[in-house]
């Protein structure tokens, strides 16, 4: 089947609407009747902002406070009034003086663009107590655009419509880039310049590996790491490098006008690396060099497990890690060969954020303050900044000593899993220096996937107890029930006291998120450098973020899809496929093909031939619509 275009399909969750913030747009009274609903307002609108030149957009979002006794709520609205724009799936509300068949009214919503484009609306909730129609876009809106909202003739009310503009959503990672392009990030924070600080080389072959992690205490019996399917003749090489850090103590960069440059650097910090060298001597010039992006709690020791195809392969695969991720400072690498035991520092960046003396796998990777709706945002644009600079941190690089150089800096490559292929699709996104990239079981936004899978929907709890609104005693649903729909489904009517509220807050936070979420950067990515692997039925990353992702982009045609539910490991959730080797043999092999094949040599193959298991590219992006769960977990 031909592949949907943007315009078709596409689209992220979640956007934003205070029903006491709502524009009021009154019909004409010639045309009111008492007997048939009238429009009475819609949203969003540039009413709800104020002129700024120093925006790119010029101007700014101003939100009436509403009720303040609510902290969290209200710190949500003060720091989505630093923004100079809606986002860019903006929750749409109609509301009309009575009821109204919610299907046929949400067909007659249209979103027109400058350039003529239009789009309609997909993710309709009813609520009969305001009378009010909720949406969003059916595609994902352009940053910075000025769109008019319309709500078409019907019988009953008259033509309605408002304009609005969207953020500038990708400036504040380019920002960034645009510094450490110009070196002005480096000299921020006397980095001379960027390069490898190597503490320690070992042969795989004969060489025992631990991790002693430091969880607030030093782990006393570290575990060994997994070294027996690398290559016994590859190499491991750790070591460090400097980064500028912007991250503020709250895990945050801080908001500046969308004019200016961008936040200054507050640090220099040093990351570690780990990383692994194919046997044999390096080609002139270095080994072909890929950076691996770990995921969610996971650290630079992944390295080991992604890197089996690729040491085969004749690519070296490098590693760093996460903001907030590695446990303690403290933690250490302990390297045993021969006769010899070595201790080197692993560089570790969590950080104990609530005092309580542990340090957590994630803990330091999440906003704090006024800004903890924005989760994960901050973090993950410092850590795709972060690679940035390992990226220019390989040229050349001499990892054995021998003067002859190991690493190249040319067509350096990316592939990341989970997590890392977030951050990932961030950094293809902004960083031409990435020549390809591969991006394992990646998503967006971030708000939906810790509401929709069972794994994270408990932090989604977490964040709705803060703000007051939990709404349900049932632990099977978390607490809380918000009644939203998929993309695809048919209009959901609110029926539980609370799910508005909820539905509002998560589009808040979705917003204010929107900056730092990958979806928001796929548009970015030219097709050509880039290959999306897909598992179905995840359950850590829903198949229908993954859609929003891959729908944003138009990467239909580079998505490659694997097929766990036509394999005897169809029970399991599939999310760990590419490094989960001892659970899915023959996947984790087939996929890791995959990544060498594209990064060495540009090209997509399908793993399995004419197989069923893997499809590449997709044959029906339709399949990813649903949750697919292969376990009994809960829908949401």
């Amino acid at each position: 089947m031909p592949y949907p275009s943007r315009r078709h399909v596409a689209g992220s969750v979640l956007g934003v609407l205070a029903l006491t913030a709502t524009v009021s747009v009154t019909a004409t009274p010639a045309a009111a009747d008492p007997l048939k609903p009238m429009v009475v307002s819609v949203f969003p609108s540039d009413d709800l902002t104020v002129r700024d030149p120093n925006q790119l957009t010029g101007r700014r979002i101003a939100l009436p406070a509403g009720n303040c006794a609510q902290p969290v709520l209200c710190g949500l609205v003060r720091e989505l009034n630093e923004l100079d724009g809606f986002d860019l799936d903006p929750r749409i509300a109609v509301r009309f003086t009575q009821p109204v068949d919610p299907e046929g009214a949400a067909q007659r919503i249209t979103l027109e663009a400058p350039d003529g484009g239009r789009t309609g609306v997909d993710r309709v909730v009813w609520d009969p107590a305001a009378n009010t129609l909720y949406a969003h876009p059916a595609e994902q809106l352009a940053p910075g655009t000025t769109y008019r909202l319309r709500v078409h003739d019907a019988p009953g009310h008259e033509a309605t419509d408002e304009t609005f503009t969207t953020m500038s959503a990708t400036d504040g990672l380019l920002d960034l880039r645009r510094q450490i392009d110009s070196g002005a990030a480096f000299a921020a924070v006397g980095i001379e310049q960027p390069g490898l600080q190597v503490d320690g080389v070992f042969p795989v072959g004969g060489t025992t590996l631990t991790w002693a992690k430091d969880g607030g205490t030093t782990d006393p019996d570290p575990a060994p790491q997994p070294l027996a399917q690398l290559p016994p003749t590859s190499t491991l090489a750790f070591g460090s490098f400097l980064a500028p850090s912007w991250l503020g103590p709250d895990v945050t960069l801080p908001q500046t006008p969308t004019r200016d440059a961008g936040p200054e650097p507050v640090e220099a910090e040093r990351l570690p690396f780990l990383a692994v060298l194919p046997p044999g001597a390096p080609p002139a010039g270095g080994w072909p060099t890929a950076v691996f992006g770990h995921g969610f709690t996971r650290s630079t020791a992944d390295v080991l497990l992604a890197a089996i195809t690729n040491a085969q392969s004749g690519i070296a695969t490098i590693a760093t890690n996460v903001v907030g991720h590695g446990t303690g400072p403290e933690s250490a690498w302990l390297i045993s060969s021969g006769t010899e035991q070595t201790r080197l520092l692993t560089y570790g960046r969590g950080v104990d954020q609530n005092g309580d003396g542990v340090i957590g796998s994630t803990e330091g990777s999440s906003a704090t303050g006024d800004a903890a709706p924005a989760s994960s945002r901050d973090a993950l644009r410092q850590t795709a900044a972060d690679v940035m600079t390992l990226v220019r941190s390989l040229g050349g690089a001499d990892v054995d000593g021998d003067g002859a150089p190991d690493l190249s800096g040319d067509e350096v490559t990316y592939f990341g899993q989970s997590f890392g292929g977030i951050y990932g699709t961030m950094l293809t996104g902004v960083d031409g220096q990435v020549a390809r990239s591969v991006l394992n079981v990646p998503g967006g936004p971030i708000s939906e996937i810790a509401r929709l899978s069972p794994a994270f929907r408990p932090l989604t709890t977490k964040a709705l107890r803060a703000a007051g609104l939990l709404n349900s005693d049932d632990p099977t649903r978390n607490f809380f029930h918000e009644q939203l729909p998929l993309r695809g489904e048919g209009p959901v009517t609110v029926t539980v006291d609370g799910a508005v509220e909820i539905q509002e807050y998560l589009a808040r936070a979705t917003w204010l998120s929107r900056s730092g979420s990958p979806e928001t950067f796929a548009p970015l990515i030219e097709p050509e450098r880039v290959l999306v692997q897909v598992a179905f039925g995840d359950e850590t990353v829903p198949n229908p973020t993954s859609y929003t992702l891959v729908d944003a982009g138009g990467l239909w045609s580079r998505t490659s899809l694997y097929r766990n539910d036509l394999t005897a490991q169809r029970e399991l959730n599939p999310h760990s496929f590419l490094l989960n080797v001892p659970q899915f043999p023959t996947g984790a092999l087939q996929a890791q093909e995959q990544v060498a094949e594209f990064l060495g040599n540009d090209q997509v193959v399908d793993p399995d031939g004419l197989g069923p298991v893997w499809e590449a590219p997709i044959s029906d992006p339709a399949l990813l619509l649903p949750l697919n769960y292969p376990s009994p977990a809960t829908r949401p």
